[in-house]
């Protein structure tokens, strides 16, 4: 994906030596080279926020709402910053390759987080079709797997752990059902009307009670 305008986000990070304060800049890439992005996902039970630098305003994420936008970044400079859930501080130093997505998942790690970075080429647009892609970051979960709800074709089989699987389907209605061992885990969760043309990713993620979903729309910042 190409990109020579700036785009304003309302995120702060450290890219390299450009500091980025109270919004979030693309920088103009040039022909030559591709953008690449990121998005953060908190999948603990507390707020999480994303920080640039000491004093700077943070992006916050909500448990009822953990999934930011993809916010572009230059390819050639290591995205830092910091994690914040309660007084724990996690460092961020991520360097992401031309034209690649990458998701940063906050997970619960005993008292605290730990972060985990799953990266995407994407390589399977498709305007007729919907574009649904299945992470898993919960160790727990043998053989993760998804498929419809109430039916036994998987449409994603055995993912590792720190991975993701992608397809393009048919844009339709569509609920999901979590599978783990070859068991049917917690209730199917709805993604509503699927769009063609859109991008959309389902994230098995780890909490108190056991392995559960988290579903978002793959939205650029703009």
């Amino acid at each position: 994906m190409r990109t020579r305008s700036i785009v304003s986000a309302v995120v702060a990070l450290i890219c390299s030596t450009n500091v980025l304060a109270a919004e979030f800049a693309l920088y103009p890439t040039g022909p030559s080279e591709d953008a690449a992005f990121i998005r953060f996902v908190n999948a603990s039970s507390a707020p999480l926020d994303v920080v640039a630098q000491a004093g700077q305003p943070p992006m916050r994420l909500e448990t009822a709402q953990p999934v930011s936008l993809f916010f572009p970044v230059q390819s050639t400079s290591p995205v830092k910053g910091t994690l914040v859930s309660g007084a724990q501080k996690l460092a961020m130093d991520l360097k992401i390759e031309p034209g690649e997505f990458a998701t940063v998942v906050a997970v619960a790690d005993g008292a605290g987080i730990k972060q985990v970075a799953v990266r995407e080429q994407p390589d399977d647009f498709n305007g007729l079709k919907a574009s649904l892609a299945f992470f898993n970051v919960d160790a727990s979960c043998a053989d993760a797997s998804l498929r419809p709800a109430g039916r036994t074709a998987d449409l994603f089989k055995a993912v590792p752990v720190d991975n993701l699987q992608r397809r393009s389907i048919n844009p339709v209605s569509l609920s999901v059902q979590l599978v783990c061992a070859n068991a049917n885990v917690g209730e199917p969760l709805n993604l509503g009307d699927l769009k063609a043309g859109e991008r959309y990713s389902v994230l098995l993620v780890p909490s108190a009670t056991g392995p559960r979903l988290l579903n978002a729309t793959d939205t650029l910042s703009h």
